[in-house]
């Protein structure tokens, strides 16, 4: 498998996450100080916690994809790792965030590092479990999981268009997408989801038997890597 990452924008993202968690931590800091000792500056301490809150959701958003290894897209390419030459593996180089091209077809792989007991019924997402630990963490150290199906759909609508930009639409082929959740020990119920989800460990074995279909040929999969490559 080959895997194609976008080098730079890890690394300046990466640097983004520390200084937005340094600048959080500084300005609670502040805002605590002025919530003990200068009582009648409440409103400044307020607006402090909060410019500090908002500092500490948008350096976790960012320490999460690109700061803390393992990554997620060093989990995605684990969790592929064996797979044959002929996939391209693409990590933030395309308007799909990973996007995988191969025998399996062309997929959008949106990973989740919830942790936990998944599920999805009603045409809702949930989660649950893992007690009072967990339960904190999801509270104040973990991303909700939101609404992935238009996230995917989001991203599978972007890249269809810049593949039409540079190549027949007719000849542009189906593009599917898949929730991967990374971290060890979740569970997933989400039968009746609308895209498929499941935890990394199984990805490899998932895509080997989207394979057996046959969805793609092989003369789609290089134009596709040929373009998406800009070669």
């Amino acid at each position: 498998m080959k895997i194609i990452k976008n080098e730079r924008l890890i690394k300046r993202n990466s640097k983004i996450g520390q200084y937005t968690s340094l600048a959080a931590l500084a300005v609670l800091g502040v805002g605590m100080y002025i919530s003990f000792k200068e009582p009648g500056l409440f409103i400044w301490a307020v607006g402090a916690l909060l410019v500090g809150f908002t500092l500490t959701q948008v350096g976790m958003y960012f320490g999460n994809r690109w700061g803390r290894s393992p990554r997620p897209d060093e989990r995605l390419d684990a969790g592929l790792k064996g797979l044959p030459a002929e996939y391209s593996f693409y990590h933030w180089t395309t308007p799909a965030s990973h996007l995988l091209v191969g025998p399996a077809g062309v997929w959008v792989l949106l990973p989740y590092h919830q942790r936990g007991r998944v599920t999805y019924s009603r045409n809702r997402w949930r989660m649950s479990g893992g007690g009072f630990l967990q339960g904190y963490m999801r509270l104040f150290g973990q991303e909700g999981i939101g609404r992935p199906e238009a996230e995917a759909q989001a991203e599978i609508e972007a890249l269809r268009k810049a593949l039409a930009r540079e190549m027949e639409e007719s000849e542009v082929p189906e593009i599917q997408a898949a929730l991967v959740f990374t971290t060890e020990g979740v569970e997933i119920d989400a039968a009746e989801a609308p895209l498929p989800a499941l935890p990394v460990r199984k990805l490899k074995d998932f895509m080997r038997q989207q394979a057996k279909g046959k969805p793609i040929s092989a003369t789609t999969s290089t134009a596709l890597n040929a373009v998406l490559s800009g070669s």
